[in-house]
């Protein structure tokens, strides 16, 4: 029906397929800009005594290629 069209997305490529629904479901989306306000920020703040801490192995995604 008109108000839940289907679609097919070949799939040969999966990551292409990935990323061709991705944009059309965007392209579906009627963007138009929002008006706001500027941003400021402040002055960032230097810490000398700042010391990142190790993260946990549990917390990296497994690199596969």
């Amino acid at each position: 029906i008109p108000e839940a069209p289907w679609y097919i997305v070949e799939g040969n490529d999966k990551k292409r397929a990935r990323l061709n629904c991705m944009d059309h479901l965007l392209q579906q989306i009627p963007y138009e800009d929002v008006p706001h306000e500027d941003i400021t920020l402040p002055q960032r703040v230097f810490n000398p005594d700042y010391e990142r801490k190790v993260l946990p192995p549990e917390l990296y995604v497994p690199s596969k290629y």
